[in-house]
């Protein structure tokens, strides 16, 4: 019977020490960059900073990782406060009752070393629609500053169509396509939690003024007043 249990220990100890490790994602070195067309112009360029999350992710064992992030929507920088005002109403991306994005993965598919697919569910204004990251892993190592933990980072691209979550205002000016780069670190955490969200959705509807601001951001004629 001893002989048994050092056996069956034995077969045991490879499976614990592959686990997947905890990590926080660091909010200060995580961000969004976003692109979409302006007009047949130009790309605009956007960035979310901010972002919260928790990842579970064995090197060896890509297929193992979890992903659960939350992207403050209402941190949308887009280089002037005009255009962030026209992108955060309600006709858009409706960051009062919408201030957050919600990205929690459901499987992840192994590529060549240090690449993956990763799939999941981003839930953007409301509207759940799943998109694929194609993520690099860059380093996974000890960081060289205080406090000196276990640091993974990420580079990540993946492309959506903004009418998939009712976006779908000045079609004419605004590009359907947003193209997403991500980076991000995440440092080990075994206490990390789950972020927390707050939709909004008991905000007041305060913004006939925000849609006209909006408007004239874009320098757009106001929108046609609707009567049921």
């Amino acid at each position: 019977m001893p002989r048994f249990l050092a056996l069956l220990f034995a077969c045991l100890l490879p499976l614990s020490a592959s686990a997947a490790d905890r990590y926080r994602l660091d909010p200060v070195h995580t961000r969004v960059l976003f692109a979409v067309e302006h007009a047949g112009f130009s790309q605009a360029l956007g960035t979310v900073s901010g972002s919260e999350g928790v990842l579970e992710f064995d090197p060896d064992d890509w297929r193992s990782a979890r992903l659960d992030v939350v992207i403050p929507i209402a941190r949308l920088d887009l280089g002037d406060d005009r255009w962030n005002q026209a992108t955060l109403a309600r006709n858009l991306l409706d960051g009062q009752r919408h201030p957050q994005a919600r990205f929690v993965s459901t499987g992840v598919e192994p590529l060549e070393a240090g690449h993956a697919r990763v799939h999941g569910l981003l839930t953007l204004r409301g509207v759940s629609r799943e998109v694929v990251l194609d993520v690099r892993l860059n380093a996974l190592r000890r960081h060289p500053l205080p406090p000196f933990r276990r640091t993974a980072g990420f580079s990540a691209t993946a492309t959506l169509q903004r009418s998939d979550f009712g976006i779908d205002a000045w079609r004419s000016v605004i590009g359907d396509r947003v193209e997403l780069r991500i980076e991000a670190e995440a440092v080990r955490d075994d206490n990390a939690g789950t972020p927390e969200t707050g939709n909004g959705a008991d905000a007041p509807d305060t913004n006939n003024d925000a849609e006209a601001a909006a408007d004239a951001a874009l320098d757009l004629p106001p929108q046609p007043e609707t009567h049921p």
